[in-house]
């Protein structure tokens, strides 16, 4: 069963640096170069220079990213820009934002959870990672000895137990409060109470959790864990044995799940009524009007189904959209397809469209250059571009597609999942030694 620990984290000190907001980042994964220059620029401490420190020219096996992360947080900590927690401590986190409209708040907590194999516990992945990634956590975490950012992990608590017990402990406690470059606002309270801290552990020690961001930290984790244990060194007790986890309830309201529609640079220019030739029986379809002004509207046709297996198709060889359901057919050929994989897995949307569609149909088999995008507004502008010949939209899988696929041993599609937001590196780091 999970077991989460409190721990002495490594925060910043506020009289070093002024302001949370200025040091703090999002995880590695979702920095693109612009927005690493903007967070480098930020701030001289900014926790971007750990998570995700640029290439440099002359990078060697002496001085490269890797090693200047590692001089940095050694710096850091040797003159008080970072400190370490004096007691062990949960910390409660709240993250707020602004979504279609409506404004949500995501509670959680901050813990270190014992490590487990997949396969071997109850920590269960939902997402295939790839060894680029995860050759450079590791790396990144050899230097620092380190989880510079949490793993984010879902757990059912229908009862809402585990709130209760937090929401006690921070009753008219100041958080540590950060808003990030997409105003998000993230409010932290460290809970040192014995008697919380073993209340909230009690508690989520049957529960199952399931990774719903951060598979490649998580994996790294245990190989980070097993090779110190292979130098004979690791004590039970040993730090490495744990990671960092940012965990929520699957039942919490400010849970949600974004879709990530794909916008495909490598498939061939075709024209609708060409797709739909492609499409066969598989698939019945009708049009859904001309130009990507038009996909906020075809969306919520999509949307409106509730249906993993309609997607929304754009051609842009004339500008057109397609609204495509899978029909018994379809069903029967997907099955064929992919064996392997159980019925839920088969039902989702991101996986009709990437096995039966991209892969089959138009006969792209293995990776295909795609952008990912989350929101119309970065959609639309993609489609003006004129740089991708076919785009999807897809509905996201949900929470409860999450558990039910990884509790049968399966995992989703690539990209099948986007929970908003995302957990920040630079609030809480958890130390490996």
């Amino acid at each position: 069963m999970p077991e989460i620990q409190a721990f002495r984290g490594i925060r910043y000190d506020l009289g070093h640096v002024g302001s949370l907001s200025d040091v703090v980042a999002p995880p590695y994964d979702v920095i693109d170069p612009d927005l690493q220059d903007r967070l480098y620029k930020l701030h001289p401490c900014n926790v971007v220079r750990l998570e995700l420190n640029r290439i440099e020219p002359g990078d060697d096996e002496a001085n490269n990213r890797y090693t200047r992360a590692q001089r940095f947080f050694k710096t850091w900590r040797d003159h008080g820009v970072l400190f370490q927690e004096a007691d062990p401590a949960v910390y409660v986190y709240h993250q707020e934002f602004p979504w279609e409209g409506r404004t949500y708040v995501r509670r959680g907590f901050l813990a270190r959870m014992r490590l487990s194999r997949f396969g071997e516990g109850e920590v269960f992945p939902h997402e295939e990672t790839f060894p680029g990634p995860r050759l450079d956590r590791l790396m990144l975490t050899v230097v620092c000895k380190a989880n510079l950012s949490p793993i984010f992990g879902l757990f059912p608590d229908p009862k809402g137990e585990t709130r209760e017990i937090l929401d006690a402990a921070i009753a008219g406690c100041t958080p540590l409060e950060a808003t990030d470059h997409l105003g998000v606002v993230h409010r932290m309270w460290p809970v040192t109470g014995v008697s919380a801290i073993s209340a909230l552990a009690s508690r989520m020690g049957p529960k199952p959790v399931f990774i719903a961001d951060g598979h490649h930290r998580y994996e790294t984790a245990v190989k980070y864990r097993d090779e110190v244990y292979d130098s004979g060194f690791l004590r039970k007790d040993h730090p490495a044995h744990y990671v960092l986890m940012s965990l929520v309830a699957m039942e919490d309201p400010g849970l949600i799940v974004l879709p990530t529609h794909r916008l495909f640079r490598a498939l061939p220019a075709l024209s609708a009524d060409e797709l739909i030739a492609r499409l066969g029986d598989l698939f019945a379809v009708r049009p859904a009007g001309e130009g990507p002004e038009l996909a906020p509207t075809v969306w919520e046709d999509v949307q409106t189904s509730s249906d993993q297996d309609v997607l929304g198709l754009y051609t842009r060889q004339d500008r057109r959209w397609t609204i495509a359901r899978l029909t018994p057919a379809g069903r029967a050929r997907l099955d064929q397809l992919a064996p392997d994989h159980n019925d839920e897995w088969r039902c989702l949307g991101v996986s009709i469209l990437q096995q039966l569609i991209v892969e089959n149909l138009l006969d792209r088999p293995g990776p295909v250059d795609t952008k990912f995008v989350h929101a119309m507004e970065e959609l639309v502008p993609g489609l003006q571009s004129g740089e991708f010949p076919v785009a999807a939209l897809v509905m996201p899988a949900t929470v409860d597609h999450v558990r039910t696929i990884s509790m049968r041993g399966d995992r989703l599609p690539h990209k099948s999942t986007y929970f908003y937001p995302k957990a920040l590196s630079g609030l809480v780091i958890n130390p490996l030694e």
